[in-house]
């Protein structure tokens, strides 16, 4: 098997998103369903009912809205808890999706897509102890990469770093709650709303120029760039306090 989580250092993200598995349509950030699928599919070009995945899908809500709208979806997520929601949701809206349980960081489907969508983070920066937070990224990439048609184009939101830098003090860094080298912030959260926070790992942002160099040594080429903070998708630089950068690229062979 591939480097990648252990079962130790898997569990803690993959229990997290199993405890909040029924909570996540409660985050704010989840009620713009449509519009962003509408933006996606704009995006990303491709002919109707097209093969798409969702590299972590999570209760997919972006997945079964493209599946209802005709395209053949795969939906894959790290979190049981989080595929079951999504099974139940395409049960319950009579579309079909192939929903897959595999790490982001070392998966294959054995097929080809004619697009991919990485959205919300996607496993994308979630590092637990023993990550090579500079590797991790590029692993998701190089997976999508392999599985993605030449000419079929990429949509991706990380973390914004800049952001994350303008959030915190020298003092974070003493206390170890803040890495300025590879731009990691400690991850405290609670799964169940009103619940016990929990220390997950760490959540790691990314600057623009960064994530250029990243798509481009793994065979894609960047196409855009801009703000990609959930529920305000356009079409525009990105701003330093957003939340999230979105970045469009097209695989090149």
């Amino acid at each position: 098997m591939e480097r990648g989580y252990t079962m130790d250092e898997e569990n803690k993200w993959a229990s997290f998103f199993d405890q909040h598995a029924p909570y996540y349509l409660q985050n704010e950030f989840t009620t713009n369903t449509v519009s962003e699928v509408d933006f996606v599919l704009q995006e990303l070009c491709v002919r109707d009912q097209a093969p798409l995945i969702d590299v972590g899908c999570g209760v997919g809500r972006h997945a079964i809205e493209l599946a209802g709208r005709g395209y053949e979806v795969t939906g894959l997520d790290i979190s049981s808890g989080m595929l079951a929601q999504a099974r139940a949701a395409a049960e319950q809206s009579h579309v079909q999706v192939e929903w897959l349980q595999a790490d982001a960081t070392s998966f294959s489907t054995g097929r080809r897509y004619d697009g991919a969508l990485c959205l919300c983070e996607g496993a994308f920066g979630l590092l637990s102890a023993g990550h090579d937070p500079f590797d991790q990224g590029m692993r998701i990439l190089h997976c999508i990469s392999r599985c993605l048609q030449p000419g079929g184009r990429l949509i991706l939101t990380v973390l914004n770093a800049c952001r994350t830098i303008r959030l915190h003090q020298e003092e974070d860094i003493d206390k170890g709650v803040f890495d300025p080298v590879s731009l990691a912030q400690l991850c405290e959260v609670e799964a169940v709303p009103g619940g016990t926070s929990q220390r997950i790992g760490w959540e790691r942002g990314y600057v623009p120029s960064e994530l250029i160099l990243m798509l481009r040594q793994t065979g894609f080429r960047e196409l855009h760039v801009w703000g990609g903070t959930a529920g305000q998708w356009n079409r525009r630089r990105p701003q330093l306090d957003e939340m999230e950068i979105m970045a469009v690229a097209e695989k090149l062979r």
